[in-house]
């Protein structure tokens, strides 16, 4: 053992536990169920994984994975190319897997991230086989601390048959203290999870494990894949500058203070580009509640904006991760990362009061929104956290741009293809034609407002004139939808490579 990985396992009762990756890999069997660390990229494990895709050019298994969120390709995209995977859940995001879950080849469940830990902790989602967690050391006490996310590391240590550490050297010492390990009891006996503000601490710095459910410690050096978000553009600055607006009003109007609310922003580049936006904004002090924090918050960090950051993971481009870790000690008393149980509690997104801004693929009429399926059927990603955030928030705000595919697809239509997010749970919708604030309205008060304000010109007249017939009818009635027509759009998109009608693309 070198001295690198003597420092790091600080705990005598771990020093004789490290193997390497194939023989940690020979104890997992087809069939098994693995609990993996890592959420959006972030403090997965990397070596185990790779040493499974080697195993199986000569060997058939399938396993099932469940995680936080997302990994990095070593799993979502290696893993499932080799055919290893059989189950995936809660969440995913790469383009290797999402193949194999629409070509039906990996079975996928789709879950609200908050709901993963409970569903192990009740034994609906397992028993899990092996927890394999990525470690930046193990303390004195025994203590795993995880690396750049927490994610479900902790109910799957908890919950887990055997637990497999993988060590890796190469990240920063200095994310050790910054984790806050807090698990709730069982439903029924536990108690009110005691926070109040974003810069609590519940728990401990790692997470507890015993001792004689770790079969072994495998040394790792990769690093985390690098975030694939790309830089705001022109589009995304001006959703950005339509939110702000509108918090402006909500100042104004005595529903938030200058210092706003905590917080609370998606993963991906959209979302990630209009909390950008905040940074040529007035306002300062800000607090962040959050599940992945991206660029944008480290940038409004850098800027005196951002005053204190909790999330479960930490996912960085490949730059804005050089200058982060490499600089991490500035950043110690301004950041936490939770387990996700904890970071998408229901419980504590209410309380805060957050300010919630997540991604949509479509949005309808009424304000629906579907967040996971293009044209009802084919799985994007996931839900991920964004029904956590959007039903409790204090504002449940959805952003998208109004068009895809250069126009061909309108992101507001007569009916969503997928419901992911009722109207009852959407707030405010924003595009870069405008913003639509939805509270307080009826179904059909909604129309003219989604439609004026955020459709793109090209599809107002299409649908007005859906909503018209609609009316017309139906009487009236509550919702009016024509059921033979509520979904021709798509079916138009799927004859025809575009949602525009034949007469307005002749006009075009």
């Amino acid at each position: 053992m070198n001295e690198s990985v003597f420092k790091k396992i600080r705990n005598e009762q771990f020093k004789g536990k490290v193997v390497t990756a194939e023989e940690a890999a020979s104890w997992i069997k087809n069939g098994m169920k693995l609990g993996m660390s890592g959420f959006t990229r972030a403090g997965d494990a990397k070596v185990i994984p790779m040493a499974l895709v080697e195993r199986a050019k000569t060997e058939k298994f399938k396993v099932d994975v469940y995680t936080g969120a997302s990994l990095g390709p070593e799993v979502d995209q290696h893993m499932a190319e080799a055919g290893i995977i059989n189950k995936r859940l809660p969440f995913q995001a790469d383009k290797g897997i999402r193949n194999k879950i629409n070509a039906d080849e990996v079975t996928y469940v789709d879950q609200h991230l908050s709901h993963t830990a409970e569903q192990v902790r009740q034994g609906i989602v397992g028993p899990i086989d092996f927890a394999i967690i990525e470690a930046l050391a193990i303390t004195e006490d025994g203590l795993i601390i995880p690396t750049t996310s927490v994610g479900n590391s902790a109910i799957f240590v908890q919950e887990a048959k055997h637990v497999i550490i993988e060590l890796n050297v190469s990240h920063p010492e200095g994310l050790e203290g910054m984790h806050d390990i807090y698990t709730p009891a069982k439903q029924g006996e536990r108690e009110p999870i005691p926070m109040s503000k974003a810069s609590d601490r519940l728990g401990a710095i790692g997470i507890a494990v015993d001792p004689e459910k770790v079969m072994g410690i495998v040394v790792s050096t990769d690093l985390d894949a690098p975030s694939t978000i790309v830089p705001p553009d022109e589009e995304t600055a001006t959703i950005a500058n339509h939110l702000i607006n509108f918090l402006r009003g909500e100042i104004k109007a005595g529903r938030l203070t200058e210092s706003l609310a905590p917080l609370q922003s998606g993963v991906g580049s959209v979302a990630n580009a209009v909390f950008a936006g905040f940074l040529d904004s007035e306002f300062k002090d800000l607090e962040v509640y959050s599940e992945v924090l991206q660029d944008a918050v480290f940038d409004l960090i850098d800027a005196g904006k951002v005053k204190f950051a909790s999330g479960c993971s930490i996912t960085l481009a490949e730059e804005k991760g050089k200058q982060v870790y490499g600089e991490l000690e500035k950043y110690r008393d301004k950041l936490v990362l939770r387990p996700q149980e904890i970071s998408n509690h229901p419980e504590i997104i209410r309380r805060l009061g957050l300010i919630s801004i997540n991604t949509a693929l479509e949005c309808d009429i009424y304000g629906n929104v579907n967040s996971t399926h293009v044209s009802g059927t084919r799985m994007m990603n996931g839900i991920g956290g964004s029904g956590d955030f959007a039903r409790n928030s204090r504002l449940g705000i959805f952003v998208t741009k109004s068009y895809a595919k250069g126009g061909k697809i309108s992101s507001i239509v007569p009916f969503v293809s997928h419901v992911d997010h009722t109207e009852h749970d959407v707030d405010v919708l924003v595009t870069e034609q405008g913003i639509a604030d939805l509270r307080g309205l009826a179904p059909k008060e909604r129309v003219e407002l989604i439609i004026e304000n955020c459709a793109h010109p090209d599809y107002r007249p299409q649908l007005r004139a859906y909503f018209t017939e609609a009316v017309a009818q139906t009487g009236g009635h509550q919702t009016p939808h024509i059921l033979e027509k509520a979904f021709s759009w798509h079916t138009n998109l799927a004859k025809n490579g575009t949602m525009l009608e034949a007469v307005l693309q002749d006009q075009k």
